[in-house]
């Protein structure tokens, strides 16, 4: 029943959307999965309900065919070998020092240790369909358009390799997992305002249409799954999976079991299959089961035991920090190469020590609400989603697993942030995830610039605004495809103030902030502070008056162009609003009402929230330099 009411939650909250203009697809999947674990070959049939919400009539669909990626010659092969810093991962040997060009692990690959996805018998409410492959596309031409508000039926048969695995998804993984199977069926591209979204896949993230997922896997008896949807058959599978005091008995004779798995309104479909998975399920808040698989491996046993109730706890923050987890399941799976956010689901590696394996977690699973439920365009905003998770996972981090030596959880992404922008390699945010020059630049740009969005967002409209616009944000877009715009808009409606200039500076351009305090001037009983605008970015400004008695006096120049000021976050410190300061104005000055020696010590930004680039000039008087010299101001 909890699933049916959250279904009718959702289709109520759709349609509302659509009377005001939103719309999106929808798909449903039925598939019937065979996989041969000694071929690492898998064949399938695929049944999906298309629903054209759009206001446009369609000719052609597109699907993304992912494994092909994983064969010489792909866009990703050749991809590998051109970038200047290839992933490690991916390519067999990398000397940068010597000037060799890495050899793409991709590009030695045989023939059966590709990977690859046909598609065959494509139909369209029974009548054939033309269909033409382009690397990771299928392009097909519909046998007849399908109008608005129109729905058509899709009917095809696919078989599959698993390819060796190299990034993300494939078999035998660097610590044995069999199987980790993860964009491996043919998968609707989504359509939105924009037109299709059918780019190759070149190793970046992804973006999929909401539906529906019916999903039934008939593998090697021997082999325990897990991943996306809830267990529809638990008391014929066993594996800790059935219901208490049920005892399963599977034939001697029979050699394969069949996992049928429900997905309610997700945008993808992952799992994980091996013989040796130890199989956990742990209580989390709401009533949520938290599975976890993992080898049978002495070195992990600990760690991943301990990390459960670690991940209860997780949850419970993520619930109360963003919004409330719509499902009654997640899964933590050891596979993969890394750590990647799935529906209802992450594969990680697991021979971590026990921080790096709560700390991968709780990144991973952040995604389940920004990006998994709250389905932003990885490929076109990887920031939004990568950029928010890291936020609010570095924020439960402080609060679950606190590093005492720590004492800003964001110190990391400011740092990174500061290299990038040295570095002379930075490019806009509104980059598309393919086409930063180097790989270093698209993940500081997309982790740290991203979680630096949200710092400084909360420096601007305050931080207790910072909070109700996430869970506004959340509660207004679960379930949809916000743009950077949609959240904007939100921070706009919560705080009363306009941000345009700050999307648009620190997402569509290299713009810098620095700010600094150019002159203190001593006028008798009163002094003259002028600051100055060097970076091309603006921001408002907090200033700290530290005087010789210990008191503090704080003035607050807001922007004009935001139209609004935020709340004094300083309790028990008295705040004057200077007059706003425009953009176009290099300086600006105000008067402190007391001489200026009774003055220690004048600070921009004192939490030192801002990503100004220079702060030796945010501080007067200068502090004095490591050799003990001092410095004119």
């Amino acid at each position: 029943m909890k699933q049916i009411s959250l279904l009718a939650m959702i289709l109520f909250a759709g349609n509302a959307m659509a009377q005001n203009g939103y719309w999106q697809q929808h798909v449903d999947y039925k598939m019937d999965v065979a996989m041969d674990v000694k071929a690492y070959q898998y064949k399938g049939t695929q049944e999906l309900v298309y629903t054209n919400n759009s206001p446009d009539t369609l000719k052609k669909v597109f699907f993304h065919l992912y494994n092909n990626a994983f064969q010489p010659g792909s866009d990703m092969d050749a991809r590998l070998q051109s970038i200047v810093d290839p992933d490690k991962r991916m390519v067999k040997s990398f000397k940068p020092e010597q000037n060799k060009k890495p050899e793409s692990r991709i590009s030695i690959l045989k023939p059966n240790q590709i990977g690859y996805l046909n598609v065959t018998n494509f139909m369209q409410d029974g009548m054939a369909a033309t269909t033409a492959v382009s690397g990771t596309i299928l392009e097909v031409k519909l046998a007849k358009p399908l109008a608005p508000k129109g729905k058509t039926k899709f009917n095809l048969d696919f078989d599959g390799q698993v390819p060796e695995q190299i990034r993300r998804s494939g078999r035998n993984s660097a610590e044995g997992v069999a199987l980790s199977m993860t964009q491996w069926y043919p998968k609707m591209a989504e359509y939105d305002f924009e037109g299709w979204h059918a780019d190759p896949y070149i190793g970046r993230e992804f973006h999929g249409v909401w539906g529906n997922f019916d999903v039934k896997i008939t593998i090697d008896k021997k082999y325990i799954l897990g991943g996306s949807g809830y267990l529809q058959n638990n008391n014929e599978i066993g594996y800790g999976y059935q219901d208490a005091g049920v005892e399963v008995k599977i034939p001697s004779k029979q050699k394969t079991l069949t996992w049928h798995f429900n997905a309610p309104n997700v945008h993808d479909f992952s799992w994980a299959a091996d013989p040796e998975y130890i199989h956990d399920v742990y209580k989390g808040p709401n009533n949520v089961d938290l599975h976890f698989l993992y080898k049978d491996n002495k070195k992990i046993k600990e760690n991943w035991k301990k990390m459960q109730p670690k991940t209860a706890e997780l949850l419970a923050f993520f619930n109360e920090n963003i919004g409330e987890y719509p499902y009654k399941q997640y899964s933590v799976i050891q596979g993969g190469d890394g750590g990647m956010e799935y529906a209802m689901c992450t594969l990680i590696t697991g021979e971590r020590s026990y921080g790096s394996l709560v700390g991968v977690t709780a990144h991973e699973m952040a995604h389940s609400w920004f990006q998994h439920i709250l389905a932003t365009n990885e490929l076109k905003h990887g920031w939004m989603d990568e950029g928010f998770t890291s936020y609010i996972s570095d924020l439960a981090m402080a609060k679950v697993l606190p590093n005492k030596e720590e004492k800003n959880p964001f110190e990391s992404a400011y740092s990174n942030y500061f290299y990038l922008v040295q570095s002379g390699k930075e490019q806009p945010l509104s980059t598309h995830a393919d086409r930063f020059e180097v790989n270093m630049a698209y993940s500081i740009s997309s982790y740290s610039k991203g979680e630096i969005f949200l710092t400084q967002l909360g420096y601007i409209i305050g931080q207790e605004n910072l909070k109700k616009t996430l869970k506004k944000f959340y509660n207004d877009f679960k379930f949809k495809h916000p743009t950077p715009n949609d959240f904007k808009r939100t921070a706009e409606k919560v705080s009363g103030m306009n941000l345009d200039w700050y999307l648009v500076d620190w997402t569509q351009t290299t713009n810098t902030i620095d700010y600094g305090v150019k002159e203190v001037r001593d006028q008798g009983a009163k002094t003259e502070v002028v600051l100055e605008r060097l970076g091309k970015m603006p921001m408002p400004v907090d200033v700290m008056i530290t005087y010789n008695d210990g008191s503090k006096e704080l003035y607050y120049a807001p922007l004009r162009m935001m139209h609004g000021e935020k709340e004094n976050e300083y309790p028990g410190v008295k705040r004057s609003i200077a007059k706003g300061w425009d953009w176009a104005y290099p300086t600006f000055k105000f008067t402190v009402e007391r001489p200026l020696g009774q003055i220690s010590k004048i600070e921009i930004d004192p939490e030192n929230w801002m990503a100004d680039t220079n702060k030796d000039n945010n501080v007067y008087p200068k502090p004095v330099p490591e050799n003990g010299a001092k410095v004119k101001n």
